[in-house]
């Protein structure tokens, strides 16, 4: 009887442990897998001046016929477009170049603040958590059109500086690369604040008193302790705000110029202006193509180091 029992419990604690596995990836397929297959299949179609406007349409009242019909009518040369026209590849590669350049500029701010919270006081460490994520707390738009205010010939800044007597003339820094730039960094940069601090805030301070113990300076124990034991931070902050620089379009849209070209612009004016939903649907699978294989990779690199040092 005992045994029966004790089986019982196995497999009701199997089953749900099985449930509970499946669950992100029934939420993954409904809502990742499901609509990008949707959106590759459009982007294999063409466009036309109908409801939806895009060809062929699968027609399953047509039985196995209309489905060889519908897939005779799938073809790439929405994809080819995007190799031939310049306007497209131009695009991604500005949008990497400034989601490199934003990246860099944000570790470069972010690493000190996070390293000044994890050495701050731990009762004033949750104050200063809360004064990072302070801005999520108003609207992304909202805080963009505040630098349209700041940075504006007649905006704050050029009012600042030339009361101060710093310049002569105001500065044009609206509709510019380094407008972008400046209201990327402002707006994605608590991103790579909080994974830092959560890898420098769990560091071993005893590791750093060895060091001490043993002659080294406080800049060289900084650079062979700290920074190596904080990479898995860098690396995590790097990706939250990489991938949503690459495919940025409010502020690009808002506070750059018609000679600033990111992709995130350029697919809406071609799903929502031009409405070619086909050549939309390939730049945004090309985009997660982008951006999803390399993040892929890098993590199978991972688990086989990982694998390997087990």
């Amino acid at each position: 009887m005992t045994d029966a029992v004790s089986t019982k419990r196995a497999g009701s604690s199997g089953l749900g442990r099985r449930i509970l596995i499946a669950i992100p990836y029934v939420w993954l397929l409904i809502f990742f897998l499901a609509p990008f297959v949707i959106v590759l299949k459009i982007s294999l179609s063409d466009a036309t001046i109908a409801q939806p406007p895009y060809t062929p349409l699968l027609d399953l009242s047509a039985g196995w016929q209309g489905v060889v019909e519908w897939w005779n009518g799938l073809d790439f040369e929405n994809y080819t477009l995007l190799t031939e026209d310049e306007l497209y590849w131009v695009s991604y590669l500005s949008s990497l170049r400034i989601a490199v350049i934003s990246t860099l500029l944000m570790l470069l701010i972010g690493y000190p603040m996070a390293y000044a919270m994890a050495r701050a006081p731990k009762s004033i460490r949750p104050a200063l958590v809360m004064a990072v994520i302070l801005p999520f707390w108003t609207s992304l738009l909202i805080r963009v059109y505040a630098w349209i205010g700041i940075l504006s010939p007649e905006g704050l800044l050029n009012a600042f500086l030339l009361w101060t007597g710093i310049i002569s003339e105001p500065l044009y820094i609206m509709n510019t690369e380094t407008a972008v730039l400046i209201g990327i960094v402002y707006s994605y940069l608590p991103f790579m604040v909080l994974p830092l601090y959560a890898s420098l805030e769990k560091l071993d301070e005893s590791l750093l008193e060895a060091a001490a113990d043993l002659g080294s300076p406080p800049w060289k124990a900084f650079w062979q302790i700290t920074v190596p034991l904080s990479i898995p931070g860098v690396i995590a902050g790097c990706f939250l705000v990489f991938i949503p620089a690459v495919g940025e379009f409010v502020i690009p849209d808002l506070l750059g110029g018609s000679e600033t070209l990111m992709i995130g612009k350029t697919l809406y004016n071609e799903f929502f202006l031009n409405r070619d939903w086909p050549v939309s649907s390939a730049i945004a699978v090309l985009l997660l193509l982008v951006l999803v294989v390399p993040i892929a990779v890098y993590q199978n690199v991972q688990a086989r180091q990982l694998e390997g040092k087990a």
